[in-house]
C-alpha cells in the first residue's frame, strides 16, 4: 500500500544571515517535481509566537521546518513544544549550532532532502527564566559579544570577531553564586554556561559532555578569559584545566551575581539580569537528525 505524501511547512525568517540566497524561491524550485507538498510562511518583521502557532495550525502539516538561525529554531519549538511534529531545520543564519550539533548538512538541496527522509529524535530543552533554550545559554562575556554583535550593520564571522575582540577589552567578570549538589559555589566567573547542547555555532565545543536526552543540562564555569585555554580545547580536544573552566550536571539550578551580568539565550540577547533560573523540560521536542548524528546521545 503507498504511503500518504508528506505536507511540509516551512517557516522561513528573511532577515537570516546574509541575504544571499531567495529561501522561498530554492524550496518551491525543489518541490516542483516532488511528491510530498512544500508550504511556506515567511515571518514578518514584528511576528507573534500566536501568528506562528496558527499557520502551524492552519496548514496541518506532517512536519515543521525551521528555515534560519537558532533563534528562528527557538521560535519552532516554542511553538511544538510537547507536541509530536518533528521539527526539521535548513541552516540559513549567521551561526547554526543546532543544526550543526544535529548533523544537518549545510548544502542547501541535500538540507532539503533530510527534510524528507530524516528521522526524528525526541530531545530535552531547559526553560531559563521563562525563556525557551533548546541549544546554549549564557551570563557575562559570551552575552556581551551577542550585544555587540547584534549592535554591528553586518553579519559573518568577521563580525563576530570584532564583537569578540571588543568583549575581551571591556568587559569584567562577575561574582557568581549558586547550590548545587549539596555544595555553595562562589566564583569570580568571566561567563556561565547553561548548555543543552555540546557545542556553539562557531564550533567551539564547551560541553563535550553534552547530550541531548539524557534529562540533564550542564553548567560551565569559566573562571578566567583564560584565551590560551580555550584555544588549547578548540585546538586539541584535551581536558579542561579545572582552575580555569569547571562543569556541572543538573536538572534544576538558581545562579545569582553580585551585579547586572549581560544574558543571552540561544544568541538572543535578553538584556541585563541578577538571577538566572533553570530547570530542564524532558522530551520536549522531536527534531530531524542528519546521518551524522550520533546515536549514542
Amino acid at each position: 500500500m503507498k504511503s500518504k505524501a508528506q505536507k511540509l511547512l516551512y517557516i522561513v525568517n528573511p532577515s537570516s544571515g546574509k541575504g544571499e540566497v531567495n529561501y522561498k524561491q530554492e524550496i518551491q524550485s525543489f518541490f516542483a517535481d516532488k511528491e510530498e507538498t512544500a508550504e511556506i510562511f515567511e515571518l514578518p518583521k514584528k511576528c507573534s509566537i500566536d501568528k506562528i502557532k496558527a499557520a502551524i495550525e492552519k496548514s496541518k502539516a506532517d512536519k515543521v521546518i525551521a528555515v534560519g538561525g537558532d533563534g528562528t529554531l527557538k521560535l519552532v519549538a516554542e511553538c511544538l513544544l510537547g507536541t509530536d511534529t518533528p521539527i526539521g531545520i535548513i541552516p540559513a543564519g549567521s551561526a547554526n549550532g543546532m543544526a550543526k550539533e544535529l548533523g544537518i548538512p549545510e548544502d542547501l538541496a541535500e538540507a532539503l532532502a533530510l527534510n524528507i527522509s530524516g528521522k526524528p529524535k525526541q530531545i530535552h530543552a531547559v526553560s531559563i527564566n521563562d525563556e525557551l533554550c533548546i541549544h546554549l545559554a549564557d551570563i557575562g562575556f559570551n552575552a556581551y559579544i551577542v550585544k555587540k554583535f547584534d549592535d554591528l550593520p553586518t553579519r559573518g564571522m568577521w563580525t563576530y570577531a570584532k564583537a569578540a575582540w571588543h568583549a575581551f577589552w571591556y568587559h569584567r567578570k562577575m561574582d557568581v553564586e549558586f547550590n548545587i549538589n549539596g555544595k555553595t559555589v562562589k566564583e569570580k566567573a568571566a561567563m556561565v554556561v547553561v548548555a543543552n547542547a555540546k557545542q556553539y555555532g562557531t564550533g567551539f565545543e564547551i560541553n563535550p559532555d553534552g547530550k541531548l536526552d539524557d534529562e540533564l543540562f550542564e553548567v560551565i564555569i569559566v573562571k578566567d578569559y583564560a584565551v590560551m585555554e580555550i584555544l588549547k580545547i578548540w585546538a586539541t580536544k584535551l581536558p579542561w584545566n579545572p582552575e580555569k573552566i569547571e562543569s556541572f550536571q543538573t536538572a534544576s539550578l538558581k545562579i545569582t551575581t553580585k551585579h547586572k551580568v549581560h544574558f543571552q539565550v540561544d544568541g538572543e540577547y535578553f538584556g541585563k539580569v541578577k538571577t538566572v533560573e533553570a530547570k530542564i523540560i524532558p522530551k520536549a521536542i522531536n527534531v530531524l537528525v542528519g546521518p551524522s548524528f550520533s546515536s549514542e546521545l
